[in-house]
């Protein structure tokens, strides 16, 4: 998976070893427009599901008072989508 926004690009590439049920690797994107970005997720076609992946979760606030979403790659790697604070 590749994603592009403004001048940052991650890659993230397949691993077939990997069993991403066992996985715990994640990587936390702090974001100015969290909204735009989950616009550009299921622009894309990624799916709101608690299932499967890829897929998208839909930003709420955690307890932590943040709010947060989560993108889930084809291999099954998280990503927690973080709103910045204003």
């Amino acid at each position: 998976m590749i994603l592009a926004r403004g001048t940052i690009t991650l890659e993230f590439f397949r691993y077939p070893d990997l069993d991403p049920t066992s996985s715990s690797f994640s990587c936390c994107l702090r974001l100015d427009d969290l909204d735009a970005f989950v616009d550009v997720c299921r622009a894309a076609g990624i799916p709101d599901s608690t299932q499967g992946w890829p897929r998208l979760h839909t930003p709420r606030i955690e307890l932590s008072g943040m709010r947060i979403g989560y993108l889930v790659d084809l291999d099954g790697t998280l990503l927690r989508l973080v709103a910045n604070p204003r």
